[in-house]
């Protein structure tokens, strides 16, 4: 039994699903499906689409739930994958729905496209923005935020990403960030101060995750609610509170909360580990999600990936392996 995980935006490559595209059959029909719901070439977007076209956030969303779900589907329907439990990391939750059966796939589609248009225009280009900040504990964060809050006069800023221990992704007002980068001396913030704080600014088109989506929240909260959400065929580890859900209608909730509040990956990938789920099969483009399970519990998780179609036979080895 294996638990599914799909990968967010920043995995989204040029060429991404084409060597699923060209093997697969189901893997076809699963493209074709989606241009259709979204009247556009996706073959087009996902294989030769710059990297420009790729990043712009109403683009990314829909390819990235578009691979993920073409990827699961060639796992369960050509090689019989049994899954256990899904997760996935902000938009790859929608692919985590669609594989259970929450919602179709098609509303999906459309429901991400609105979902990158309305967390793109709810802040005006340049006034928000993400940094990574390596090194911190989650307290320490949440220090560091109100300090740069407190200190600068600007806000918000905010914890938007529990990626790994050691990585946390913070998310709000530009203003914020560049006071941050201008006058970030650990010594002034905590009394111990930690060894290795480091700032990284992420190249997004807006600031995730954070009080400044509530526009975007409002808007998917009136898209979410006119969609059919069934009970799930296995349970879901949510962003909004790292727990397992089957309820249709919570796991609706907090995928419209998701939207402006912080994604608890970590905490997420704890959960799995205290259900005793350890086999992994990362779904859909690059292999991010890997190696954010290396730094949470490499010893634990054995995860695999479908980025070619060497992965893919890999992963059909260990089946045929394990099944004797």
């Amino acid at each position: 039994m294996f638990t599914l995980v799909f990968p967010g935006q920043g995995s989204q490559q040029t060429g991404m699903g084409r060597f699923l595209f060209e093997n697969f059959k189901i893997a076809q029909e699963t493209f074709e499906e989606g241009s259709e719901a979204l009247k556009q070439d996706m073959k087009q977007l996902c294989f030769e689409g710059s990297e420009a076209d790729l990043a712009l956030t109403e683009n990314t969303q829909p390819a990235l739930l578009l691979v993920s779900t073409a990827t699961q589907r060639v796992l369960r329907n050509e090689f019989n994958v049994k899954v256990q439990s899904a997760a996935g990391h902000s938009i790859g939750e929608y692919a985590a729905l669609v594989a259970a059966g929450v919602i179709r796939f098609d509303q999906a589609m459309q429901a991400v496209r609105t979902r990158g248009q309305a967390m793109q225009s709810a802040v005006p280009v340049g006034q928000g923005g993400m940094v990574a900040v390596l090194g911190l504990e989650p307290d320490q964060v949440e220090t560091l935020c109100q300090y740069v809050v407190k200190n600068s006069g600007f806000g918000p800023l905010s914890a938007a990403n529990f990626n790994s221990p050691g990585q946390i992704v913070i998310s709000g007002s530009m203003k914020a960030i560049n006071w941050l980068k201008d006058n970030f001396k650990p010594e002034n913030i905590w009394a111990e101060a930690p060894k290795r704080a480091k700032l990284i600014p992420l190249s997004v088109s807006a600031p995730f995750h954070c009080e400044m989506m509530k526009p975007a929240e409002e808007t998917m909260r009136v898209v979410l609610t006119g969609m059919e959400f069934n009970p799930s065929a296995f349970p879901i580890v949510q962003n909004f509170h790292a727990k397992f859900e089957n309820d249709g209608a919570v796991l609706r909730e907090n995928l419209i909360r998701q939207v402006s509040a912080p994604v608890r990956w970590t905490q997420s990938m704890e959960t799995l580990k205290a259900a005793g789920h350890s086999q992994i099969i990362e779904c859909g483009a690059g292999k991010v999600i890997q190696g954010l399970l290396k730094k949470i519990d490499g010893e634990f998780f054995k995860v695999m990936t479908t980025s070619s179609l060497e992965d893919i036979k890999t992963i059909e080895e260990f089946l045929k392996a394990s099944s004797h």
